[in-house]
């Protein structure tokens, strides 16, 4: 989630208390008041040191309308008290991500090289305790420039532009995958490259067989401990196939990479849809979580769990848990055509009994008009919509599912949008900004009026073992 500094730094604190809090309400202490020469700035990474300390990497804006104009890197110590910060004064054209690896900082960037006639991922890298940026190419992929080179990605779907990448790093931040789809000459070609955070390529894997028929926008991935076998989930896209009304065009898919091919396991049971699915390796275990909907219902219906062969992608075993009536009630209300919202999944853990509890978020982009100096453009509109909690046993049997109504909308900026998380052995900590305070329903649901506000208050939810709010 892209915050503020002010956000960042009180999700930051408030999770250190949570973390010695067993009941809410919470105490929470506010780190020193420094003052912020950076006022519009959004959050590109944050990361926790070798000795503890919390680093946070901001890229600010300037001019008019805002733009970039370089990134601000603050480090502050276990008492929440600012030890040093750092203005690289390089705004970048696209800067994808940052992180921290053994006393290092390191900023991923993708330029386009005009002498090279190339897209390039670029590593800014400079130690921790000593600002000394220097840079190197990471990747060099040959390619005419185009007007969006991240255009595909789980929130958007543009296939068409000649040039498209994405990075996904795994959820313990060890490694990170690139994809590429690109042109050369006529021909499609499909790329994917694993590197682990030490900057050192594990794998390079052409998949462009795979796109003939197919367009892939992957999610998420999951990556073996020795970095030589790479999951990516995602949605394939059918480029040829007829379609009722009805259907959907695209099925998840499970693709395993490894030094001798790839493997792919698709997810397409007859009157099921599995939806927003996430792949968990565990030791030898491989585990799918996710979502479903029925064909004629186009809701989701429920959770579903599949446990998988690591090596074969074989399915050992399934199982479907349909929502309560009452949930889908609280979740739908009496629409019967209520339309199905892309799930984001944000946040998984296992608890002290082998369960695992998840949660995601339904996000979708609308587009509308903005009448501003006496002409009208389009824009776009992200919302962050309802967030789903739910606990799997063991054997992946649902034992509770619970919904969180909430609506919030920004044109981009995502600072007080969204949610972030924590968890505390069986217990999940959910921090959501709110104009007003929320509703508590029952023991089961609360509801969110209102969700952005210029002036928002800090919510705490607090999910126990049973599921209760």
């Amino acid at each position: 989630m892209k915050t503020s500094k002010g956000l960042a730094v009180l999700l930051f604190l408030t999770t250190i208390i949570v973390s010695q809090a067993q009941e809410i309400p919470l105490n929470y202490v506010l780190g020193e008041n420094n003052s912020d020469r950076y006022k519009f700035s959004t959050l590109l990474a944050s990361a926790t040191s070798s000795e503890n300390e919390t680093v946070f990497i901001r890229t600010y804006y300037g001019g008019y309308p805002l733009s970039p104009k370089g990134h601000f890197i603050e480090i502050y110590d276990t008492d929440l008290n600012l030890i040093r910060d750092y203005n690289y004064k390089y705004a970048g054209e696209h800067m994808v991500d940052g992180f921290v690896k053994n006393g290092q900082i390191y900023l991923l960037e993708l330029v386009y090289s005009v002498e090279q006639r190339a897209y390039q991922y670029v590593i800014h890298q400079s130690p921790l305790h000593e600002f000394n940026f220097t840079e190197r190419v990471l990747l060099s992929v040959h390619s005419k420039e185009v007007n969006d080179p991240l255009a595909v990605s789980k929130y958007n779907r543009n296939f068409g532009n000649g040039f498209s990448t994405t990075v996904h790093f795994n959820d313990e931040r060890s490694a990170f995958a690139i994809t590429v789809h690109h042109r050369e000459g006529r021909d499609e070609k499909y790329r994917m490259f694993l590197y682990g955070t030490d900057l050192k390529q594990q794998l390079s894997y052409d998949f462009t067989e795979q796109i003939a028929e197919k367009n892939y926008a992957f999610e998420n991935i999951e990556v073996s401990t020795d970095l030589k076998t790479l999951y990516l989930m995602g949605k394939a896209f059918f480029k040829k196939k007829r379609f009722e009304a009805s259907e959907r065009k695209y099925q998840y898919e499970l693709v395993k990479i490894a030094v001798n091919g790839h493997t792919i396991q698709e997810f397409n049971d007859t009157g099921r849809f599995p939806e927003a699915l996430k792949p968990i390796l565990t030791g030898d275990k491989l585990k799918i979580l996710g979502f479903y909907a029925d064909r004629k219902d186009n809701r989701y219906n429920g959770l579903v769990y599949f446990n998988l062969n690591p090596s074969s992608l074989n399915i050992n075993s399934n199982r479907y848990n349909p929502f309560s009536d009452q949930f889908m009630l609280d979740k739908f209300g009496r629409e019967v055509d209520a339309e199905l919202k892309n799930l984001i999944f944000k946040d998984v853990h296992s608890t002290p009994d082998n369960g695992i509890v998840f949660s995601a978020e339904e996000y979708f982009v609308t587009k509308g008009e903005d009448i501003s100096g006496g002409g009208t453009q389009i824009t776009e509109r992200y919302h962050y919509n309802d967030i789903i909690v739910a606990k799997l046993d063991a054997s992946g049997e649902m034992e509770w599912a619970r919904n969180i109504n909430k609506a919030e909308v920004t044109q981009g900026d995502a600072s007080y949008a969204s949610y972030s998380a924590h968890a505390d052995a069986n217990n999940m900590y959910f921090f959501i900004n709110s104009g007003e305070n929320p509703q508590k329903m029952s023991k089961e649901r609360i509801m969110f009026k209102q969700g952005y506000s210029r002036n928002p208050n800090m919510f705490v939810i607090k999910v126990d073992a049973d599921g209760g709010l």
